[in-house]
């Protein structure tokens, strides 16, 4: 499913990750990569868990990240969360329009 995500240009690597911090599909990460993404997710659920506290708000739409790797995409799947590593900041228009119809939000 998320390895389509690799066809657009740009996208490094996606990873789709559980509630639980479990890996349930990934796409292009590279060997090493793929704790340190598990732990930008989770830490990306916990700021994302603050603010809606403080928002009063019960649901998410998407979180950028711009990090030494490069900018990465925090989008909610359920209770899952799909992490998207990208090349630049100026693709983020192009990646995020591929996640939306990936998961069937367009």
């Amino acid at each position: 499913m998320i390895a389509a995500l690799l066809e657009v240009r740009g996208v490094r690597h996606a990873l789709l990750v559980g509630h639980a911090g479990e890996v349930v599909a990934q796409a292009g990460v590279e060997e090493g990569q793929l704790s340190g993404d598990v732990g930008l997710v989770a830490a990306g659920r916990a700021v994302i868990g603050s603010l809606q506290s403080q928002m009063g708000s019960e649901s998410w739409q998407e979180m950028v990240l711009d990090v030494d790797s490069g900018p990465v995409l925090l989008t909610p799947h359920g209770d899952q969360v799909l992490l998207t590593a990208f090349d630049d900041v100026s693709n983020l228009g192009r990646v995020r329009f591929a996640v939306r119809k990936l998961l069937g939000l367009t």
